[in-house]
Order: structure tokens, then sequence, then C-alpha cells
């Protein structure tokens, strides 16, 4: 198809489709984990013997001996026959924004030749795909490249349906022969044991003597775009890069604040349940879904679970969301800000602390100074997000996020912490060296007998904020949609251990010294808070005044791109962080600065291939054929002596020429090669690339608001936005 075939052809595919069939559904009871192959199946499965062994290897992390691992794997072979499955998979979570699963049948042949079934707790413990092949910044290479994944028995396997059949699927940590990890998932669970030492250290401090294990929990909201997959075929910037790297404003966007919360169009209905079904079926407890900010925009929140498995999860929503999408004829966007000038995606990460025992240690209960274990675990936050608030960042980083930190309700990039006013109050009065009584919200009365009247939070929301403390959690707004939530978890977990290890040494300090409880936690405090109070701010995060603030009086960065956040992972502080923690070694965290830098800078170079490939073969053509049309539109007039308006025939050949201009200025300065660092590289593209990149587009979006309609090659924003 040429011109604007395509565009029409679209359009009346998805005008005249059949409407999906509503699935009646079954209740939750009834479908509730039947994918998974949980503790609750086990104990269904196994002997009371194997069953407790594998129950303590889940809860506790006691080593599995082998030969409960062969019993656990034949009854989870047969659990996975029963339910259609021929194959199984070790899944695991290598550097890079996807999953990684190689499938194996279960079948064997005996001597004479018939097919038996078989799978052992060898096969179960233990993979070995190839670990030069997957992102590992220089860990491994093609002539030294074995790698091994691991069972992990704390993540439950389960099945996964697609239209091709059922797969058991073994969630696997990844690590290479000589034991580095290459995967999310390892630093992960370090992390966690981490903090869970430095934790259960304060605690014990504290007069606590019954401590269960703590862990960190993770609900993440994800937000996304649904866009028609008859726009998306014809669009290769969504195809290949997951945003459109050009496209002139629609005239209705989001200036109505319309779609927020408003009725969501019955196709995504039909779209949610589909996926919300897979998604009880496999244990992930999607709570919330609605219409996000944006046209087109939506978003779906589970509830909070334990880190490991909420990142586990989060991997599989991410999948059966683009999955199902194309079942539904959509295509599900998980970019950051794949459309200009409206709200982009991001994944709140709602992060919390907490044990069966002690309960969530980041819960400020009715009277939050009267709480001290909150007081020291809420101020570890408080250090950590001061004094490691470029590794957050870094984190977080990614050439799609880069478009979307702050606006739009988007946070800033730089990193601070809101608290609410009743916890800036106690905090700011700890600093004072006392420790008063917090006010409360009061109560909110409308004045209207049939509303009954409620507590009031005792503290506002921030929006502005990228960490912002929310009741009995930590919200780290500035996480990106694509992303894994894993690595804001490693980076969160691992800060909060360090401060908690430092905190505790003080407190020690403090009782050494004979302060009493209470004088000991507010002395401790009272240091922290001198120290790293500065990163406590509760104003608007998109003002001038705060930027200006923040970086020349309280000592606070301000790192807008990810060339300028990835160096992050190499400060002597950052080292030493993940290796006194035990989370990442000196060479892990290398590794992990390489590929994430050659992921950058790849990122921008596929799109500004894309940009230059698509301003002249599609673009300029169109220009061109208008061009031509006005031309002889032009000529015709004159012969009959009508005078024509000229103005659009050169508005188009001067954008046409610009817009030529800046595609070649652009493909030269792709062509340079040579650079010292990669940090330099990134620069360049930061710097260089993206703003030619955004030279070459002001043109091609100034054409598509003249060119006529019927020539424009590339569906519109009103279209993909509005047309469902």
């Amino acid at each position: 198809m040429s011109g604007n075939e395509s565009r029409v052809q679209a359009i009346y595919q998805i005008t005249n489709r059949e409407p999906m069939p509503v699935k009646k559904t079954k209740p939750l009871s009834k479908i509730w984990g039947t994918d998974v192959f949980n503790l609750a199946t086990m104990e269904e499965t196994l002997s009371k013997n194997t069953y407790k062994s594998i129950k303590k290897t889940v809860i506790t992390g006691t080593p599995l001996d082998p030969a409960t691992a062969d019993v656990v794997a034949a009854a989870m072979k047969d659990w996975a026959i029963a339910k259609g499955a021929k194959f199984f998979s070790h899944i695991f979570y290598p550097l890079t924004h996807a999953t990684a699963e190689k499938h194996d049948g279960f079948v064997i042949t005996d001597p004479e030749g018939r097919a038996m079934t078989e799978f052992t707790g060898s096969l179960l413990i233990k993979g070995e795909p190839d670990g030069s092949s997957f992102p590992n910044g220089s860990i491994r290479m093609t002539n030294a490249a074995r790698g091994y994944t691991a069972w992990d028995p704390s993540s439950s396997a389960y099945i996964m349906h697609t239209e091709n059949g059922a797969t058991l699927m073994i969630p696997c940590v990844f690590m290479s022969w000589t034991g580095e990890a290459l995967d999310k998932k390892i630093p992960l669970l370090r992390s966690n044991e981490a903090m869970n030492k430095a934790g259960q250290k304060v605690l014990s401090l504290m007069g606590e003597t019954d401590i269960a294990p703590l862990s960190s929990s993770c609900g993440a909201e994800q937000e996304y775009f649904l866009v028609d997959s008859n726009f998306t075929n014809s669009r290769p910037d969504l195809l290949l890069a997951g945003r459109t790297l050009f496209g002139a404003a629609s005239a209705k966007g989001q200036q109505f604040d319309d779609h927020y919360f408003g009725a969501i169009p019955a196709r995504v209905q039909v779209y949610m349940q589909d996926v919300e079904d897979q998604l009880y079926r496999l244990g992930i407890p999607a709570k919330t879904h609605h219409n996000e900010v944006a046209p087109g925009q939506f978003e779906i929140a589970p509830y909070f679970e334990a880190a490991n498995i909420a990142a586990d999860h989060q991997q599989m929503l991410m999948t059966i969301l683009k999955a199902t999408a194309k079942k539904h004829g959509f295509t599900c966007l998980l970019h950051e800000k794949p459309f200009a000038g409206i709200n982009g995606s991001g994944k709140h990460v709602n992060w919390s602390v907490g044990n069966s025992t002690q309960g969530n240690l980041l819960d400020p209960g009715k009277t939050p100074h009267e709480n001290l274990n909150f007081l020291l675990f809420c101020g570890a936050v408080i250090r950590g997000v001061n004094k490691f608030g470029p590794l957050l960042r870094a984190a977080i980083a990614s050439a799609g996020n880069d478009h979307r930190l702050g606006a739009n309700e988007a946070p800033p990039a730089i990193l601070s912490v809101y608290l609410g006013d009743q916890l800036e109050k106690v905090f700011l009065d700890i600093k004072d060296g006392k420790l008063t009584h917090s006010e409360d919200g009061g109560e909110m009365d409308l004045g209207l007998d049939q509303i009954l009247n409620f507590e009031r939070d005792p503290g506002d929301r921030n929006r502005t904020s990228p960490f912002a403390f929310t009741g009995n959690r930590f919200e780290f707004r500035a996480v990106g949609s694509a992303q894994s939530v894993s690595g804001p978890l490693i980076a969160m977990n691992t800060m909060l251990a360090d401060s908690l290890n430092v905190i505790a040494d003080k407190l020690e300090a403090e009782f050494t010294k004979g302060s009493d409880q209470t004088e000991a936690v507010i002395s401790v405090l009272q240091e922290l808070m001198n120290e790293h109070g500065n990163a406590i701010f509760g104003g608007d995060g998109y003002s001038e005044e705060w930027h200006k603030t923040a970086v020349e009086e309280r000592g606070l960065k301000n790192i807008p791109t990810t060339a300028d956040a990835l160096p992050a992972f190499q400060e002597a502080s950052v080292k030493e962080l993940f290796e006194s923690t035990g989370v990442l070694s000196p060479v892990e965290l290398e590794s992990r600065y390489e590929v994430f830098a050659e992921q950058y800078i790849l990122s921008i170079e596929v799109e500004a291939k894309l940009v230059v490939s698509m301003a002249k073969t599609s673009i300029y053509p169109a220009a061109v054929q208008y061009l031509s049309e006005l031309s002889m539109t032009s000529s015709s007039m004159a012969e009959m002596n009508i005078e024509m308006d000229d103005s659009t025939a050169k508005t188009v050949a001067a954008e046409s020429n610009a817009m030529m201009a800046a595609v070649g200025k652009l493909s030269e300065a792709m062509q340079k090669e040579g650079f010292a660092s990669a940090e330099e590289h990134m620069q360049f593209c930061a710097n260089e690339i993206r703003d030619l990149m955004e030279e070459v587009r002001a043109h091609a979006d100034a054409l598509e608001a003249e060119v006529a309609d019927e020539l424009w090659p590339l569906p519109k924003y009103q279209e993909m936005l509005f047309i469902k």
C-alpha cells in the first residue's frame, strides 16, 4: 500500500471488526492459582515428610536435599502433564527487558523405541543455557560461554498456556560457570537477605526477641497504552522502537482531563477481563484496573507480595499484557513515552519491609512519634535516598524513561523524599532533639448528613515526588513502565541494609554509654537528620525554585539523562555499598554498567536509523507528491488566469528541505566512531544524536500539518489514540 491507503484500510478494519466474545468467567475461588504448583498443591500431591521439607525450604531458605528434589520433580511432572504440558522450561531473567526460556520435552525413549516421560530432581534443579549469548558485560565470552540456571524453590512453578499448548515454567536464577550473577534474581535475593540481617540486628538492639525473617514487599502499578495493531503495523517506529518518532499533536489530547477514571471502552474491558482471568489462574493478585490520564492509556495494579515473587509476577504480567493484546487485535505499548505531548507510562513501585512477628515496619500506626521501630526504619530510608540518590536514579535509567521524567505526573530527576505533613514534623522535631506528639489528619466533614464523616489521612499526596511515603510504604514513582522492578528493589533493599547497619552500630554505641532506648533513638536519628535531612522535600518538585534549591543549597543532584545516571555504578561509594552487603561483587557491578550503557547506546542508534529511514522513504516522498500536485494545480489555474495562494507550497518545500538537511546531519553524526569510553559515547548519543533526531522530527511534524491528509503515510495521533 502507498500513501494514505494503509491508514484507510486500518481504520476500515478497526471500525468493521467483529467484537471479541465476552467469555463467561468462573468465580475467583474456582480459578485462583489453578495453574500454580504452590504449597497448597504440593500438600495435596506430596507425602507429609516431603511436604514438610519443601515447605521449610520455601519459607526459610533451608537447603533442599537431592532425594526430596527427586520426589518434588516427579510430582511436579505428573501435575504438569495432567494440565496438558509436554514441555518444561527453566525461566530466568537476564539483563534484558524480557524473560528467557528454553523448552525441553519430558520425553525419552527406551531401548525398544517406546516413548516415556522423565523429569528428575537434577533436571529440576539445574539447567545449562549459553552464558555468552545474553548481556553479560564481558563476564562470559564465546570461548568461555558456559552458564547455569538453578531452580528457585521460593517462587512457584506454573503452567503457561498459549495457543500452541501448555508448558511447565520453573523460575530460576542464572549464573556463569565462574559463579557471577548474570541475572536480576540473584542480586534481588541477596539484597533481601542483606536487609534481613541488618534489620534483625536493629530489632534485637531494640529489645525484640521473637523476630521472624524480614522481607521487602512490592506492589507495582503498571501503566500501558493500547493501540490497534492495524495502526502499529503501519508504523515502523512503534514496531521496532516502541514509540512514535514522528507525530503532530492531536487537536484533542488529555487537556479536558476526561479520560482518567472514565468509562473503560467495551473492547478494552473484554481485553482486561481476559488478562485478569489468566493472572488469577497464575496466582497473580491483580486488584485494580482503570483508564489512565492519557487517551489510550490504562493501568493495572496487583496487591502487595514478597519482592522476589512480585518481581517474577511482574515479568509474567508484562508478557501476558502483550500476548493477550495480540489476541484482541491490539498492540500493548510498555514504552515510557510512546506519544509526545501527553502522559508517559510509569511503573510505580510501592515498597515496604516487614515480617510475621513485628508486622510492617514502615507502618507508623496511630502515633508514629511513639513507634520507635518505625522511626528507625523510616530514618534508614531517608539516609539511603540522600546518600544513594544517584544510584536510585541509575536503577531506573533507560532511553525511554529519559523522555518521561520531569513532567506530566512523572517525578523529576532529582531524588528526594516526601513524608507528608505529619511525619515531616516528627522528623524535624527529632532534628531539634525532641520527640513530641504527632498531629493526625482530623475528621473530614462535608456538612452533608447523608455522607458519613471519616478520618482524613495525616498527609497529602505529592505526585511530583519521586520517592513518597504513602501511609505504610514508600512509592518509588520514577520507575519506567517497561522496566523490571528487580533493579529498583535491589537498590532500595541494599541502601536500606547499609543504613540499618550504620544505625545498629550507632545504637549499640548509645546503649554502651548508658542511654535509655528513647534517648538512644533520638540521638541516632538526630545525627541522621543533620547529615541526610536535605533529602526531605514536600513542595512542588516541578518548580524551578526547587531545582535550584536542591542542587545549589541542598547538594542533591539533578540527573536528567541515562548518560548522566549510569556512571553512578562506578562510584566508589556504590561499589563499597554492594560489596560490603554481598549483593554484587565489583565484577558483577561493572558488568551491569557495561550492559546498561550498551543498551542505552543501541536504543538511541535504532531510533536514529528509524528516523533517517522513515523521513527519507515515507515522509519526504509524501511531501514531494503533494508539492507536485500543488504545482500541477497552480499551473492549471494560471492557464485560466486564476491566481492561487502559494504559501502552502512554499512552506512544504521549506520544511521538506530543512528536514532532509537535518537528516543529512543526523546520518553524518551516526558515522562517528572511536569514542574513548562508554560514557563519552552515551553523552554523544544524549546530547548530539537525540537533538538531531528532534530536529528532524520538528520539520516532519510541521509537514504533517501541511500535507494533504489523503497523502500522509503514517497513522496519526488522533487515530491511534482515539479509534479503538
